[in-house]
């Protein structure tokens, strides 16, 4: 998913319905293996923390607010309508353990994997192959920094500060030294140490202290080892393909094979990509995943794109697409005669070409009271506050129907899923 951002309060604790427990790489509550690891007999309850209840109390008074308030006991259960996306960042580093543990304790039932290639072509977790300049403390490893595509440089008469730093700058040997940080950067910075602290607003530090940064290997064990989804993405590269002889398809092929080689069955993960060309190349190479390969559509950001996108869906779906992701402020509009939220000719095109939707990404856009950001841009008249986040998802999951929602903090998705069943 893009570099938009979310709102957020404090990780908390509340009490729900259990889910198997186990180390990093272990299995179910029953002892058995997966992946050669034992795990223990522990259970793990799914906690949600306060954040669902304050935007629930935040809620115009209505049907929809009384029904998620007499869900505030719980039970609540993981599931797989909840995709973390990158783990939990809103409050842990992105694509980290620590972030991926949060996420599952929140109850999604999928965890993402953004899938970068390192400088020896080994696959690794991160959302952006060149964005270790702000997810991670390379600027402060001497002995990496000057590994960098663009060392950093101090912000100077007007001009900001700058740096780039790649997974393909690195080995994944180097990559794994890394600490994970929250995503953000201070572009008036003139220090390396100025430059790292810029986490936006609605974000925290107080996790951030060295997240551990995870190879795709060690995703797929430790997501297998909970017995939950998968939604790897392949990113886009920020390099000339090929790099140093590797290809776009071997890329593609290279991900899918680590699900092949641990034994994970297909109906377990939902590859994702921007590019419609990975997309097509797993549905002919691939079927048992390309079946569930997911087409991550940004098309949508210009009223031009957004028309071509909406005509296109007969089409992508005679290729053999099967799952469409826009942006949700896309699936969404104003009705101009009674004012509510209702699905948009996109979401309505997707439906009735039989396709599923997934969609991105909640918890990304700060405080609504001026009406929301991005993801909110089609239907800003009607949104003046954080509870309205829960009109907008209602309106997803009831009237559009999507199949599952990434979001920044799973809690949010999982109390609505589990109020309702999903």
């Amino acid at each position: 998913m893009r570099c938009l951002f979310a709102s957020g309060l404090l990780f908390g604790l509340a009490s729900g319905a259990v889910i198997s427990r186990n180390n990093a790489y272990g299995t179910h509550a029953n002892g058995t293996r997966v992946n050669g690891t034992r795990s223990s007999n522990t259970t793990l309850n799914v906690q949600l923390g306060p954040r669902p209840f304050y935007l629930v109390d935040d809620m115009d008074e209505g049907p929809l607010k009384a029904k998620l308030q007499s869900c505030s006991e719980g039970p609540f259960r993981t599931s797989d309508f909840v995709f973390a996306h990158r783990g939990a960042p809103l409050q842990f580093p992105e694509h980290t353990v620590e972030s991926y543990s949060a996420a599952r304790r929140m109850g999604a039932g999928v965890i993402e994997c953004d899938v970068a290639f390192t400088k020896d072509k080994q696959l690794v977790c991160r959302h952006a192959q060149c964005d270790l300049h702000t997810t991670t403390n390379i600027l402060n490893r001497t002995d990496l920094a000057s590994k960098c595509t663009t060392p950093f440089t101090p912000a100077s008469n007007g001009t900001a500060a700058k740096a780039k730093c790649c997974t393909s700058d690195i080995t994944q040997a180097e990559f794994k030294s890394l600490c994970g940080k929250m995503d953000g950067f201070n572009p008036n910075a003139t220090t390396v140490e100025q430059y790292l602290d810029g986490t936006p607003y609605f974000r925290t530090d107080l996790y951030s202290t060295c997240g551990t940064v995870v190879t795709h290997n060690e995703y797929v064990a430790l997501v297998d080892g909970w017995n939950l989804k998968f939604t790897p993405e392949l990113k886009t590269p920020q390099v000339k393909m090929p790099f140093d002889g590797y290809t776009q398809e071997q890329y593609a092929q290279d991900m899918i094979n680590a699900y092949k080689t641990a034994g994970i069955d297909p109906s377990r993960v939902w590859a994702q990509s921007f590019l419609p060309d990975d997309i097509f190349y797993w549905i002919k190479n691939e079927p048992e995943f390309g079946v569930q390969a997911v087409y991550l559509d940004e098309r949508v950001d210009t009223p031009a794109g957004y028309a071509n996108a909406t005509a296109s869906i007969p089409s992508l779906a005679a290729r053999g697409v099967k799952i469409m992701a826009p942006a949700f402020f896309a699936l969404t509009k104003v009705d101009n005669k009674t004012g509510t939220i209702v699905p948009s000719e996109y979401a309505l095109a997707v439906k009735e070409a039989g396709m599923e939707i997934v969609t991105w990404s909640f918890e990304r856009s700060g405080w609504l009271k001026n009406g929301g950001d991005y993801y909110y841009q089609y239907v800003k008249p009607v949104i003046n506050n954080d509870g309205d986040m829960y009109t907008v998802l209602d309106v997803l999951a009831q009237q559009v129907g999507i199949k599952a929602f990434f979001s920044d903090w799973p809690a949010t998705v999982t109390y609505y899923a589990s109020c309702f069943g999903l």
